[in-house]
Protein backbone atom coordinates (compact mmCIF):
# COMPACT_ATOMS: atom_id res chain seq x y z
CA UNK A 1 0.00 0.00 0.00
CA UNK A 2 1.04 3.02 -0.85
CA UNK A 3 1.51 6.06 1.57
CA UNK A 4 0.17 9.17 -0.67
CA UNK A 5 -2.66 11.68 -0.39
CA UNK A 6 -4.96 9.62 -1.93
CA UNK A 7 -5.08 6.86 0.09
CA UNK A 8 -5.58 8.57 2.89
CA UNK A 9 -8.68 10.04 0.87
CA UNK A 10 -9.79 6.12 0.33
CA UNK A 11 -9.30 5.65 3.79
CA UNK A 12 -11.34 8.13 5.05
CA UNK A 13 -14.15 7.33 2.81
CA UNK A 14 -14.26 3.82 3.67
CA UNK A 15 -14.62 5.19 7.51
CA UNK A 16 -17.56 7.23 5.99
CA UNK A 17 -19.14 4.03 4.46
CA UNK A 18 -18.79 2.41 8.25
CA UNK A 19 -20.70 5.52 9.31
CA UNK A 20 -17.56 6.79 11.75
CA UNK A 21 -16.36 10.84 11.55
CA UNK A 22 -12.95 11.27 11.19
CA UNK A 23 -11.39 14.11 13.15
CA UNK A 24 -7.90 15.66 12.88
CA UNK A 25 -7.62 17.02 16.61
CA UNK A 26 -4.29 17.69 18.57
CA UNK A 27 -4.22 16.27 21.89
CA UNK A 28 -2.77 13.99 24.32
CA UNK A 29 -3.24 10.56 22.74
CA UNK A 30 -0.77 7.46 23.76
CA UNK A 31 -0.80 6.09 20.34
CA UNK A 32 -1.86 8.69 17.94
CA UNK A 33 -5.45 8.33 18.08
CA UNK A 34 -8.64 7.84 20.26
CA UNK A 35 -11.86 6.42 19.20
CA UNK A 36 -15.25 7.39 20.57
CA UNK A 37 -16.95 4.37 20.32
CA UNK A 38 -20.51 5.40 21.38
CA UNK A 39 -20.39 8.43 18.98
CA UNK A 40 -18.61 6.50 16.15
CA UNK A 41 -15.48 9.04 15.71
CA UNK A 42 -11.98 8.38 15.54
CA UNK A 43 -10.03 11.03 16.62
CA UNK A 44 -6.57 11.35 14.77
CA UNK A 45 -3.55 13.90 15.96
CA UNK A 46 -3.63 16.69 13.14
CA UNK A 47 0.56 17.05 13.78
CA UNK A 48 1.13 13.58 11.77
CA UNK A 49 1.79 13.78 8.42
CA UNK A 50 -0.02 11.46 5.89
CA UNK A 51 2.09 8.51 6.40
CA UNK A 52 1.27 8.38 10.42
CA UNK A 53 -2.17 9.20 9.12
CA UNK A 54 -2.59 6.33 7.43
CA UNK A 55 -1.14 3.98 9.69
CA UNK A 56 -3.97 4.93 12.60
CA UNK A 57 -6.41 4.65 10.82
CA UNK A 58 -5.37 1.14 9.07
CA UNK A 59 -4.91 0.02 12.93
CA UNK A 60 -8.52 1.58 14.03
CA UNK A 61 -9.87 -0.11 11.25
CA UNK A 62 -8.32 -3.25 12.27
CA UNK A 63 -9.75 -3.16 15.47
CA UNK A 64 -13.48 -2.21 14.24
CA UNK A 65 -15.91 -4.99 13.54
CA UNK A 66 -18.05 -4.97 10.72
CA UNK A 67 -19.15 -6.74 7.52
CA UNK A 68 -17.02 -6.36 4.05
CA UNK A 69 -20.33 -7.67 2.44
CA UNK A 70 -21.99 -4.03 3.44
CA UNK A 71 -19.49 -2.21 1.73
CA UNK A 72 -18.91 -1.06 -1.42
CA UNK A 73 -16.03 -3.10 -4.05
CA UNK A 74 -13.68 -0.45 -3.97
CA UNK A 75 -13.75 -0.56 -0.40
CA UNK A 76 -13.34 -3.78 0.10
CA UNK A 77 -10.62 -3.99 -2.34
CA UNK A 78 -8.87 -1.26 -0.54
CA UNK A 79 -9.59 -3.79 2.72
CA UNK A 80 -7.73 -6.59 0.79
CA UNK A 81 -4.68 -4.31 0.04
CA UNK A 82 -4.18 -3.19 3.69
CA UNK A 83 -4.12 -6.50 4.87
CA UNK A 84 -1.68 -7.62 2.46
CA UNK A 85 0.86 -5.06 3.82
Amino acid sequence: MRYTQTTLKKLEGLFDELDYSIRYEKGNFQSGYCIVENRRIAVVNKFFDTEARINCLLEILSSLEFDPENLSDAARELIQKSRKS
